[in-house]
């Protein structure tokens, strides 16, 4: 604990480029020392990219771990730092214009915020911009969690637990008309989910979103902080969910979730978090033997 707060508050005295070359040396270092994250990185790609050749998905999950690394280094900037520091870093935006028709509808958003780029900086981004409540699941470092939620709250956001009353939280601050996030790409227990493919994969595929969005008429947006080259800054990407999202049939309405996603990593897909056990269980609930 005590060293993870210092690596972050080391983190934050960093320039934003000196944050970028620290990732890159450390991805490069978990590339050459062929590192578990590294082996899961090239397991996802194959399953994922079968198209490609082997040099080029070699290519891609070496940029992967780097800009993995980079989203962690990047992290004490985002949380130590000033809220009106790390925003600073955002120069860009597309599709802006998404989220605030979606404000002036006045009847709630769900924004879909993938482990793409920089999330956290999504999260700063969208509290600056309205009253927010977050689905979030409680860290293994159980020490750490009091922390995080200290950290993630800075502008006045609410953070909802993956549990009841997290869900019980997230429908109400729809009902009054505000934003609610979602880390849409997380496996979930067994009972809060159904298979659909991601990347042409059966992945175990939260239910909750088609759930919310069906049952309320909020707006269904997707949303992810860009990395831009040469440390140049972040560009704010905003997108609408796939219609059928909201759709009364839970397998299609995980389809359009998954398909969502999936827009959302094409445009970056190095920067997408291929660490992830995203195919940890198979359709027949049994293990993975690929992960191991």
């Amino acid at each position: 604990m005590i060293l993870l707060n210092a690596v972050l508050r080391v983190c934050s005295w960093l320039s934003l480029r000196a944050a970028h070359r620290l990732g890159a040396l450390i991805g490069w270092a978990a590339w050459k020392l062929q590192t578990e994250s590294c082996r899961i990185t090239r397991i996802n790609l194959a399953l994922c990219f079968p198209q490609l050749s082997q040099q080029e998905q070699d290519e891609l999950a070496k940029r992967s771990l780097i800009e993995t690394a980079r989203t962690a280094c990047e992290l004490g900037q985002i949380w130590i730092n000033s809220p009106k520091a790390a925003l600073s870093k955002i120069v860009g935006f597309t599709g802006k214009e998404h989220l605030d028709a979606a404000l002036a509808k006045g009847s709630g958003i769900i924004v879909l915020a993938p482990h793409l780029g920089n999330w956290e900086l999504c999260g700063l981004y969208l509290d600056s911009c309205a009253q927010s409540t977050y689905l979030y699941k409680p860290p293994k470092l159980t020490a750490f969690e009091p922390k995080m939620l200290q950290y993630r709250s800075r502008l006045g956001a609410k953070l909802a637990p993956t549990s009841a009353k997290g869900v019980a939280m997230l429908l109400k601050a729809l009902a009054r008309g505000e934003l609610v996030g979602i880390l849409p790409d997380q496996e979930p227990s067994i009972e809060s989910g159904v298979f659909a493919p991601f990347f042409g994969v059966e992945a175990l595929t939260m239910t909750l979103v088609a759930k919310l969005a069906n049952r309320t008429e909020s707006s269904v947006l997707s949303i992810f902080a860009k990395r831009l080259e040469d440390s140049a800054g972040f560009e704010i990407v905003i997108q609408p969910a796939r219609a059928d999202v909201a759709n009364a049939d839970v397998a299609i309405a995980t389809q359009a979730l998954n398909d969502t996603v999936e827009d959302c990593v094409r445009l970056a897909p190095a920067q997408y978090q291929w660490e992830y056990r995203r195919f940890k269980r198979q359709a027949d609930n049994t293990k993975n033997t690929l992960y191991r």
